[in-house]
């Protein structure tokens, strides 16, 4: 810790380096506390091993090393608690950690975030970090099953005698390339394979798309919290394919399905139930609506034709949105 400390104080001495993007300024004023904290305004303001991945992310992207610093040491602190590399995914205000359990798409955003920033900055002390949580990820989090090697979404709790859950939107697959390449393993390139084959019979109700959460038993269903739905997590799927370059028209087609069939409506939904097709009638956000745009336009969709991120917007919101930009940026400089 004492090293870390040092290298922030070095950091801010040379001053802030982040880009001057408004939307990252946008987001950083809106849910990056000053200790480094993500605070996701959605959810009364906890935080979590997610939150400070995306950020993590974000702030190797826009350049700005002094956010990773204090974003990475505020999760080290606060986080990085158990016996083991990976992350407890729950901190509450006034509590701190309220769920020691992991969250593996926390812990891989993380560990992605450390070894591209230890790369770009030259840091070996970031790639080692997340070369650590990489390992326990391979080692602790995947399974072998009929259906080919599985994410965990966290160590405890997701085994049961009905069937193993998962969440395909955890399969972050830009996200273990790189994992790969600081601990080099077929098990990487074999998961994400094994990712894309479940999610090709993963598809259901009336527009069969797959749901947020998975159940792997004698046969494959929504599983996880009801109500079963297509939603907050799985909308991230279509973003991962096409940042990682393992988009098809097939796999893309479910996705345009849905929203195409409410265009010219007033308000496009977040969510649809995959029991009884109903659909939500609040309306999605602007991170949604950027990621039906991004679908409806590929192959030509470009990040400077979505829009800028509006003040406002919850954390969630936002961050689907910065993420479908970095997706289409990163996915055009290939």
């Amino acid at each position: 810790m004492m090293r870390a400390a040092a290298m922030l104080a070095m950091v801010l001495a040379t001053g802030d380096a982040r880009a001057a993007d408004p939307d990252w300024e946008l987001f950083r004023q809106s849910f990056v506390e000053a200790s480094g904290r993500v605070v996701d305004s959605g959810q009364d303001r906890i935080s979590h091993s997610e939150g400070q991945g995306f950020a993590m992310l974000f702030a190797v992207h826009y350049d700005d090393r002094a956010s990773f610093e204090r974003l990475w040491q505020w999760a080290q602190r606060n986080l990085q608690v158990r016996d083991d590399a990976l992350l407890a995914w729950r901190w509450e205000p006034e509590r701190g950690v309220t769920d020691r359990n992991d969250a593996a798409d926390g812990d891989i955003l993380v560990a992605a975030a450390l070894v591209r920033g230890g790369e770009k900055w030259k840091s070996p002390e970031h790639v080692a970090a997340g070369k650590r949580i990489a390992q326990d990820v391979r080692t602790k989090l995947l399974r072998r099953t009929a259906h080919g090697l599985v994410l965990l979404p966290g160590l405890e709790g997701f085994e049961k005698p009905e069937g193993t859950t998962i969440n395909l939107s955890y399969w972050v697959y830009p996200a273990l390339r790189d994992l790969d390449r600081v601990d080099p393993a077929p098990e990487w390139d074999e998961l994400a394979r094994a990712g894309i084959a479940i999610l090709r019979y993963s598809y259901f109700g009336r527009w069969r798309l797959p749901p947020d959460w998975l159940r792997l038993g004698e046969r494959v269903a929504p599983g996880g919290p009801p109500p079963e739905r297509f939603g907050f997590d799985a909308v991230r799927i279509p973003v991962y394919l096409v940042w990682s370059r393992r988009d098809s028209e097939a796999l893309l087609q479910p996705y345009r399905d849905f929203w195409k069939h409410f265009e010219g409506a007033r308000e496009l939904p977040a969510y649809t139930n995959l029991k009884d097709d109903s659909v939500d009638t609040h309306g999605a956000g602007q991170g949604i609506r950027a990621i039906a745009q991004m679908v409806r336009e590929h192959p030509q969709a470009r990040a400077e034709r979505l829009p800028a991120l509006e003040r406002g917007q919850s954390y969630y919101s936002s961050v689907l949105l910065l993420l479908a930009k970095l997706a289409l940026r990163e996915r055009g400089a290939v």
